[in-house]
């Protein structure tokens, strides 16, 4: 159980659902089993969540999803009857995935919920050894009884994490900060906490710039009640800089952001907001302006996580999957799934890994991620 009478496979089919409600109304943002909008309080909870434990998978993977092609450029970053596999499942809501390593190395991702960040690594031809460990628990937060959570927090652990600094970077939704964790120790840094004297909400993604900034999100997604939250000390929701120095910037604060990207050559920033996908210039100093709309949610909805890809096109959540849309803002073509995806990451080992809901997914592509100084 994770709270009242709701069962762990009631609240994942919740999840999904109401994630979807957020897509459809802008007006009235939720979360997966979230609020359905403001004014609605959520029970508080009683205990840890827990995931529904699933077997491990190996090769061959089962396909749950397909490419939808919209324009004949997609050919060039995917091949549309490459498979959509299901790689790894028994995650409450999974998000924020990393790939560490070359070709060889592995992928990181939250379970925000279950408060650990878990390690999947492509098993050897014959292993019998699962594929999915947990790396960290709990990642987020920990509590005065090492318990890993509490009543006013509906996500307590990690979200977005990236490599950044020679580790990771991680947007700790639990602990309301930034924070550094050594790749070798996993020993967790404080980085940032809040802006001028009040507390962030729950920081949600981030990306690293090339001259080592870090612009990061912060909606209240991690509190309970959301927006309606009594422990806000913000009343916005801002994007924000991290300069190498650990001081903090506020970029904007008259948007509700979540997903965060920057182009190749960073001079476009590109957040995730409930009217859509905005973009923004960033001069050579990492300061911002010009913001406009880089997508309307009109044409597309349902933003979550993005990434953008060592050829400047956009891989973004959407309601209807991982949505490609190149420089220009064209859409050209569609991952489909049979259930949510929030979030991906492009791996060394030429796949985007994708967070859905309670699962991991993974597709063969053929761009990669962006190499930049000390990710």
């Amino acid at each position: 159980m994770t709270g009242g009478n709701i069962s762990r496979r009631s609240l994942i089919a919740a999840g999904a659902a109401a994630f979807a409600s957020r897509a459809l109304a802008q007006a009235a943002p939720t979360l997966p089993g979230g609020p359905p909008g403001p004014g609605t309080v959520r029970p508080p909870l009683t205990g840890p969540q827990v995931a529904t434990p699933e077997p491990p998978l190996f090769p061959p993977f089962p396909v749950v999803g397909s490419i939808e092609k919209l324009d004949d450029s997609l050919s060039d970053l995917i091949d549309v009857n490459t498979p959509v596999e299901k790689i790894l499942g028994g995650f409450v809501w999974v998000e924020g995935p990393v790939w560490v390593g070359g070709k060889d190395g592995y992928l990181l991702c939250s379970d925000t919920r279950a408060n650990k960040i878990v390690k999947w690594q492509m098993p050897k031809k014959g292993s019998t050894t699962p594929p999915g460990q947990t790396w960290l628990q709990p990642s987020g937060y920990v509590g005065p009884d090492h318990q890993g959570w509490a009543p006013n927090l509906q996500e307590p652990g990690t979200n977005g994490m990236i490599r950044a600094r020679n580790g990771l970077v991680v947007a700790d939704q639990g602990n309301r900060t930034v924070a550094f964790i050594d790749l070798k120790t996993k020993k967790k840094t404080q980085l940032a906490s809040g802006f001028e004297g009040k507390r962030f909400n729950s920081p949600n993604d981030a990306v690293l710039h090339s001259n080592g900034m870090i612009y990061f999100t912060d909606p209240p997604f991690g509190l309970n009640n959301v927006f309606n939250s009594p422990d806000r000390e913000m009343d916005y929701t801002g994007v924000f800089r991290l300069n190498p120095d650990n001081s903090v910037t506020l970029i904007d604060k008259t948007i509700r952001p979540n997903g965060i990207g920057l182009s190749p050559d960073c001079t476009k920033l590109y957040v995730t907001d409930f009217s859509g996908w905005m973009v923004y210039d960033v001069d050579a100093r990492g300061d911002v302006s010009n913001r406009r709309v880089f997508v309307p949610s009109s044409a597309v909805s349902g933003g979550d996580g993005l990434k953008i890809d060592n050829r400047g096109n956009m891989w973004t959540s959407s309601r209807d999957g991982i949505s490609i849309i190149n420089p220009a803002g064209k859409r050209i073509g569609i991952i489909r799934a049979d259930d949510r995806i929030s979030n991906c990451e492009f791996g060394a080992d030429g796949y985007v890994y994708m967070a859905s809901n309670h699962r991991l997914l993974r597709a063969k592509v053929k761009v990669s991620k962006i190499a930049r100084p000390g990710a």
